[in-house]
């Protein structure tokens, strides 16, 4: 039997053991992927794998288009993504486990925690806070970059100070991933592991996902090609460097510092199933079948909004604009022609994952529109038809 084959298998078979007892009627199906197959005609996409959550079970899930334009290969439940953005609530998660430990402190200086100053030179008396970190409240810029640390440590770039915005740290949000690439090597400083290795054993291991960070650990027949569209040739181009291997900065590696080459922002590489299982431990406060991960204070806390009127907390934000009238917890995701979401209603314990591998978005929509368009069909036909 052929590797891919087995591995298609044996996630069916861990999808089936997370169990679908309340499985949607043929009906509400087929009108969900008659929808889902209309959206993607109207966004000339390649490939979306969904699932849907009901309680503690995966009620539907299901890949529609493409893993491979260029090959024609169907995409598979088993198959994985970068899934961009909402890796950031997986550095959020281990963040949440070491202050459960006594390790740090959500109010602690980031400066201690890296190991070089970390301050706003408009606002030099002000403490950067891991929590600020955590809610993009910190007032760190991704203005010069966040691949490595050099940009914002003093020691390294004379110019770190154009790394932050000109307001104080814990008064306004702005969206930085520089600031969850410190966060992965506090992480590693704190734990005293190697980022990508401490969120396979406290977090991938218990609630048994296939994933990680590092690419060069992974199956790479199960990746799936991901593809930015040109607005002006009117082309999808694949985007190989979603998972380059960074073998040699591996090999060079710098505990405590080097943190970025896994990309702790954005570099969490999982199907869409085993994202269904990791969102339904946080849409039940920490715990899932069983297995803990957090402690229900702690995922509270991540759910609520420190930035309000942004409406985000820590790595988990909330929205209003996927399903009318309903506000939603989650995560979105953008790369390399990648668009993910994951967004579930911890009160009444439903939830959604959408991943597309490449969309064209017409001048007159957004990603959201195709995001809402896709959980609104989820939504009505699987959830509230119920």
């Amino acid at each position: 039997m052929k590797r891919r084959t087995i591995c298609i298998l044996l996630t069916i078979f861990s999808a089936h053991v997370f169990a679908q007892k309340s499985k949607p009627s043929d009906a509400a199906i087929k009108q969900t992927e008659k929808e889902i197959h209309s959206i993607m005609e109207q966004f000339d996409a390649i490939g979306i794998a969904v699932a849907v959550v009901k309680d503690q079970d995966i009620i539907y899930s299901n890949n529609f288009g493409y893993r491979n334009l260029e090959t024609q290969e169907p995409l598979e439940t088993s198959d994985i993504f970068r899934i961009a953005s909402i890796s950031k609530s997986f550095s959020a998660t281990a963040v949440m486990q070491l202050v459960e430990q006594g390790k740090a402190s959500l109010d602690d200086d980031l400066s201690e925690l890296i190991g070089f100053k970390v301050r706003n030179p408009r606002f030099p008396n002000t403490i950067i806070t891991l929590r600020m970190a955590l809610s993009h409240t910190s007032s760190i810029s991704d203005s010069e970059g966040y691949f490595n640390l050099d940009i914002i440590n003093p020691n390294k770039n004379p110019d770190w100070a154009s790394s932050y915005n000109d307001y104080e740290p814990g008064t306004d949000y702005e969206y930085c991933n520089l600031g969850f690439n410190m966060i992965g090597t506090i992480i590693e400083r704190i734990s005293g592991e190697r980022f990508d290795k401490h969120i396979k054993k406290t977090i991938l291991d218990p609630l048994r996902l296939y994933g990680g960070y590092n690419v060069n650990a992974l199956d790479s027949n199960r990746f799936v090609t991901l593809y930015s569209y040109d607005p002006d040739t009117k082309k999808f181009t694949p985007s190989p460097s979603a998972y380059a291997p960074r073998s040699e900065e591996i090999a060079n590696y710098t505990m405590g510092y080097s943190t970025p080459v896994f990309s702790p922002t954005g570099g969490m590489k999982i199907s869409a199933i085993d994202l269904a299982k990791y969102m339904t431990m946080h849409m039940h406060f920490g715990s899932v079948v069983g297995t803990k991960i957090i402690s229900e204070e702690s995922a509270k806390i991540m759910q609520t909004p420190v930035a309000i009127e942004d409406g985000y907390g820590l790595a988990l934000l909330k929205s209003s604009d996927l399903i009318d009238g309903v506000t939603l917890t989650g995560h979105t995701g953008s790369a390399y022609g990648l668009y993910s979401a994951m967004f579930f209603n911890p009160d009444e314990k439903y939830g959604f994952i959408v991943v597309t591998n490449g969309i064209n978005i017409p001048p007159t929509d957004d990603v959201n529109t195709f995001q809402k368009a896709i959980i609104t069909s989820l939504y009505t036909n699987l959830i509230h038809s119920k």
